[in-house]
């Protein structure tokens, strides 16, 4: 059989089963794999064992559900390919808090098909990413007549990632021999429109902060101390403001010392890309462009780091007002970083820049969250799998893929310097899929394309020489 041949094998395979691959990831929302919450424990357990019963269902020999001190993460290996590729797939199946007063098209937690999407919290970040995976490997199986994998395949879905993979590393040092591959294939991203896929070459960095600013020992009556009174939310606000300059730099001391200039060939691929600001607008949803001087919107998201303000609380932030002055103003910060930046570095200039701009009128706490930051990571860009992933994609999707990059953070850079093994991207997420907002969807056809590229790639990557 030729690569076209298994290329409609597998899409037929996949068509005639999409109504099994939708009822498949609606039974697995349905279970509260929330990240962070004690209460979502017993959760947390139920949806890796769901996940293991995929893939014992699927034909894998081993599969495991590792406990772990904050979620069980689930392993899973169906090595049969003597002399072939070792290929390690990574993503997580915890999923972000949500509030069920927020969501319009159905409660976070009880899926619903609408207009091609499925709505839920999961849906696309990332328990649909994964379940594309298995439905790959099945109509791999399916379009080739094979008993095993045309590669080596291992999984590892783990349960921290919302909350910053805090107990990845001592996971991946624990099994680094059962964990060993020729490569990584993270699936924890986006690509670009449903009709013009891209393969995604890069992955910022991201390292989160808390800034606590204390003004009056405890909250006072705005009538008897207003004016002379420290308000710890107009300094917080002050110390906000400037955070960036009028190019929208970030005003951290040194903080461009080491980021490294997108080159004329990067920036020539993100031009490639279909973009005009109402299409993106449109599918942020973010009312406005606004950002670094001197960047497109593609190159601030994919080679500029930026800062952003998580969170900010002071006062009566609910319930009826005392009229005080607040006691604490807070505010959480999310730093993406990019090539060149360490995260130990941004986290010293955080540290400088707080100390220099809050005076003596205020008290403050700063902590950084060093211990769960992730670096930037780039895939190589003279790896094999990476054509191999494109045909793959034009197989899938039906059109040839540009190039991308990833704004968020995740642990690649971990993955790749523990195992000791290049990490190359595929996620079938879309900008427009609302990850961590309220009515989370993935549509229908992502999954279907997502599973026909994967059941084309494993014979590919089978193919070549190295990977």
């Amino acid at each position: 059989m030729g690569r076209q041949d298994d290329s409609d094998r597998i899409h037929d395979f996949l068509t005639a089963r999409r109504q099994e691959v939708v009822e498949g990831l609606i039974g697995w929302i349905r279970l509260r794999s929330v990240a962070g919450l004690p209460e979502r424990g017993p959760e947390l357990i139920r949806s890796a064992n769901w996940l293991a019963g995929m893939l014992r269902e699927t034909g894998f020999p081993r599969v495991e559900v590792w406990k772990v001190e904050g979620a069980p993460a689930v392993y899973a290996e169906w090595c049969e390919a003597p002399g072939a590729p070792t290929v390690l797939i990574y993503s997580h199946h915890d999923v972000r808090a949500a509030k069920d007063e927020q969501w319009e098209e159905t409660p976070p937690f009880e899926p619903a098909v609408r207009d091609g999407y499925v709505y839920g919290r999961g849906a696309s970040d990332a328990k649909g990413q994964v379940l594309s995976h298995v439905w790959g490997i099945r109509a791999h199986l399916a379009a080739t007549g094979r008993d095993a994998p045309a590669v080596n395949l291992k999984f590892l879905v783990e349960g921290e990632e919302e909350t910053g993979s805090a107990h990845l590393a001592d996971l991946l040092e624990q099994n680094r021999t059962k964990l060993a591959a020729d490569l990584v294939v993270f699936s924890d991203t986006l690509t670009w429109r449903q009709d013009h896929p891209a393969v995604c070459t890069s992955l910022r960095g991201m390292i989160g902060a808390e800034l606590q600013v204390y003004g009056p020992l405890r909250d006072v009556h705005s009538g008897t101390v207003s004016g002379p009174a420290p308000n710890p939310a107009i300094e917080l606000a002050g110390l906000l403001g400037s955070l960036l300059d009028d190019k929208g730099r970030i005003t951290l001391p040194g903080f461009y010392d080491d980021v490294l200039e997108p080159s004329a060939e990067r920036r020539a691929e993100l031009a490639a890309l279909p973009f005009t600001d109402e299409d993106w607008l449109a599918r942020s949803e973010t009312r406005s462009i606004s950002g670094e001087a001197g960047y497109t919107v593609l190159e601030q998201l994919w080679t500029r780091p930026a800062v952003e303000v998580i969170s900010l609380v002071s006062g009566d932030a609910v319930g009826a007002s005392r009229a005080a002055v607040p006691a604490v103003a807070t505010a959480n910060l999310s730093i993406r970083t990019v090539a060149g930046q360490k995260a130990a570095t941004v986290a010293d200039q955080l540290r400088r820049w707080v100390a220099e701009r809050l005076d003596g009128r205020v008290d403050y706490d700063l902590t950084v969250s060093e211990e769960t930051a992730q670096e930037p990571y780039e895939t190589p860009a003279d790896l094999p799998a990476l054509e191999a992933l494109s045909a793959a994609m034009e197989d899938g999707f039906g059109k040839a893929p540009g190039r991308m990059g990833n704004a968020g953070g995740g642990p690649a850079e971990l993955l790749s310097r523990m195992l000791d093994a290049p990490v190359m991207f595929f996620g079938i997420g879309l900008p427009e899929d609302r990850w961590h907002d309220s009515d989370e969807r993935v549509a229908i056809q992502m999954l279907v394309n997502g599973a026909a590229t994967l059941g084309s790639l494993w014979r590919r990557l089978g193919d070549l020489d190295r990977v």
